[in-house]
């Protein structure tokens, strides 16, 4: 077991000439393999001009920082790597490698624009398009969506089916969702709906229970409610498992996953792609 007197605080900047997500995302995964380290992160952005550049490599020398970087103008590169093997830093460089992997393979230069990833292209106004479809046919508010829709989320409350639509819509991923309530009709369009599109969500009774708990707690109410009542949740999970069963739909139990982990499963097992880095057609 390590004590507070054992613990290590480790800096990481994050420097980029755009927005800096790449980079961030790596050192958010690599941070959170050491959950006894203590972790200083800081975000230098947009530096597309030397001048603002400089000033981020100083301020992390001065923090004595490792620094993951994605930097695609040649000479902004050089200057990063000039100054960081002059001060013996560690640095990662994101991009440059397989930027130029890809150039030896195919003979064609990079554009070596900052931001390229982020354009106002069709494919940015398809995934926009996406994200209004999830707030307009989240919560089963019209059913007429599901037809519509590249995923189907079902599930009874709090198993994370508005995140996970909004999560799956920044894929440029159409998504509709149903709260599965054992007293509620079920409307027709779930029934014309290809069970291969639908997912139903489920999760541990205790831990619905201790969400649910936490829920009534947030808005000023008594933790015990009907809502958050063991025995009622169990007749509400058994209720979506038995429909679950009689769709033939997917089925994730969400109890020990992320957002991002269901995600993923839901997408290896619809068989679709994640499109919000480019724009094709869904396969049929």
């Amino acid at each position: 077991m390590i004590n507070d007197e054992q613990k290590k605080c480790v800096t990481i900047f994050v420097i980029s000439d755009s927005a800096g997500e790449t980079a961030s995302k790596l050192a958010a995964a690599s941070m959170a393999q050491y959950p006894t380290v203590d972790f200083s992160l800081f975000r230098r952005t947009f530096a597309k001009e030397e001048e603002k550049l400089k000033r981020a490599l100083e301020d992390a020398k001065r923090e004595n920082a490792m620094v993951l970087h994605t930097i695609v103008n040649d000479r902004l590169v050089k200057i990063a790597n000039d100054f960081f093997e002059e001060h013996n830093m560690y640095h990662f460089d994101i991009l440059t490698p397989p930027v130029a992997e890809i150039e030896r393979l195919t003979g064609i230069a990079p554009t070596r624009e900052p931001g390229a990833l982020h354009h106002l292209n069709e494919n940015y106004f398809k995934r926009i398009e996406a994200m209004e479809f999830a707030v307009k046919y989240d919560d089963g508010k019209d059913s007429r969506g599901f037809l519509e829709a590249d995923v189907l989320l079902l599930g009874v409350s709090r198993t994370s089916k508005t995140p996970l639509s909004l999560f799956l819509a920044n894929k440029n991923l159409k998504v509709a969702n149903l709260p599965l309530i054992p007293e509620a009709h079920l409307p027709k369009q779930l029934w014309e709906t290809n069970p291969k599109k639908i997912v139903g969500l489920t999760n541990d009774p205790d831990i619905l229970n201790g969400i649910r708990k936490e829920r009534m707690r947030t808005y000023g109410l008594p933790a015990d409610t009907s809502y958050s009542d063991i025995e009622k949740i169990k007749k509400e999970l058994t209720f979506a498992n038995d429909l679950y069963q009689k769709i033939g739909c997917e089925v994730i139990n969400v109890a020990s996953l992320s957002i991002e982990e269901t995600a993923s499963m839901i997408l290896n097992a619809l068989n679709l792609e994640d499109h919000s880095y480019y724009a094709t057609e869904s396969p049929e």
